[in-house]
């Protein structure tokens, strides 16, 4: 646990990961909450709901990149005080808005969602050493994780008790304050030695938008893409059993899981690139489907939880080490569309295999599609790079083989 303690005692680094983790467990309930408030208050069911978080989700899809791009030139707190109040204002909203209105604005709502989630990762990167960002990037995880235990949990329990008004005005405060609290704290994006890299103008895509960076972002899809079709074929599994009552259990497995595999990847000493860590969780979620029962399904599952976190830090350390600094909000905002994309593509790919085999074929391709990604990543991340690297050390030949000097950890950097 040394190295947890020397990442949370750097200057910034506690109070940076609580408040964001404020501000991302409610944006990981924004999808939940605007579906019991169609449902429950509009009464228009639920296919009206999947239309209004369809928009939202494709407005988090263009946004990442534009959002990081604003933050590259404009600066973190003009872009977090813009988005601030666009979600205050859409929160505000959504009880007054006609369905057809409420559709476009989710839109713009997804479009200018406070960027918590890409901050908190350049943040991190400015922040630390290379050698403790592997570590750093498993707390991210980490956060992450408990931000999809804890929010929708919160909502789902608040809407059982209290008006849909509130719940959407609660929901939209908490988004709102967690911005406000990153844009006080103005964390830095860049270390010391990155600062003047502002001065030298930006960098041209095709300086960095390389095969490597192409790798890291079809890994994040990837991963994305296996997490949304494990959560749907989970419910699909126990409701053909008729132990759909048993599913909330059986999800709940899969957060302490990966809280637990983040923090014991984060802790140790092996270092294992990106795409070898997502080829082993695409192959442990295959055979999934073969446990039968409640039980036995939240056995099969604890391999997939132990993998998914160390995945998603190795995959935001990549991005970190493959983007100059002055485009670094970019590439992050990059990396959030590739896992909201895969997100949204995840649930229904796996849901038509369900509905054309059976239902433990959702994680036969959730599985397949998390190693496809990893192929295409290692395919990708060994092509031989025709331009200077922008730091000592190519990051890409991280992605490709779990080097010597890699296995060693962050102690060898």
């Amino acid at each position: 646990m040394t190295g947890y303690r020397q990442v949370l005692t750097l200057p910034g680094m506690a109070a940076l990961l609580g408040v964001s983790f404020l501000a991302r467990t409610a944006i990981t309930a924004v999808a939940l909450a605007l579906t019991t408030y169609v449902v429950f208050s509009l009464h228009l069911g639920y296919a009206a709901a999947g239309v209004v978080v369809a928009a939202l989700t494709v407005g988090l899809a263009v946004g990442g990149p534009l959002l990081g791009r604003a933050i590259d030139r404009r600066g973190l707190r003009t872009v977090l005080v813009a988005t601030s109040v666009a979600q205050a204002v859409f929160w505000w909203g959504v009880p007054f808005l006609p369905f057809r209105y409420l559709v476009g604005a989710a839109f713009v709502a997804g479009l200018l969602m406070v960027p918590v989630q890409s901050v908190t990762r350049q943040a991190i990167t400015a922040l630390t050493t290379v050698g403790q960002r592997r570590t750093a990037f498993a707390c991210e995880s980490v956060q992450g994780e408990l931000s999809y235990v804890v929010g929708p949990a919160l909502v789902l329990l608040c809407a059982a008790g209290l008006p849909p008004r509130a719940v959407v005005w609660g929901l939209g405060a908490a988004i709102v304050a967690g911005g406000v609290g990153v844009a006080w704290l103005d964390p830095p994006l860049r270390s010391a030695d990155e600062t003047a890299v502002g001065t030298g103008g930006r960098p041209r895509h095709r300086e960095w938008l390389g095969a490597g960076m192409v790798a890291v972002l079809t890994m994040a899809f990837g991963t994305a893409m296996l997490l949304g079709g494990v959560d749907l074929t989970i419910v699909a599994v126990l409701a053909e059993s008729g132990q759909l009552g048993w599913a909330a259990v059986v999800v709940a497995v899969l957060g302490p899981a990966s809280v637990a595999g983040g923090l014991g990847y984060g802790g140790s000493t092996l270092a294992l690139p990106a795409w070898l860590l997502l080829g082993l969780l695409g192959l442990l979620t295959v055979p999934v489907g073969l446990a039968h029962g409640w039980p036995w399904l939240s056995l099969a599952l604890v391999g997939t939880g132990l993998l998914t976190a160390p995945t998603l830090a190795t995959v935001a350390d990549a991005v970190s080490r493959l983007a100059p600094a002055g485009v670094r909000g970019e590439a992050t905002g990059l990396q959030s569309s590739a896992q909201s994309v895969g997100f949204a593509l995840g649930s229904p790919i796996a849901g038509m295999v369900v509905d054309a085999s059976a239902p433990a074929g959702g994680f036969v391709v959730a599985g397949l599609a998390g190693v496809a990604a990893a192929l295409v990543g290692w395919l990708l991340s060994r092509r031989p790079s025709h331009r200077a690297p922008h730091s000592p050390k190519d990051p890409a030949a991280a992605l490709v083989l779990p080097t010597t000097k890699a296995l060693r950890g962050p102690s060898s950097e």
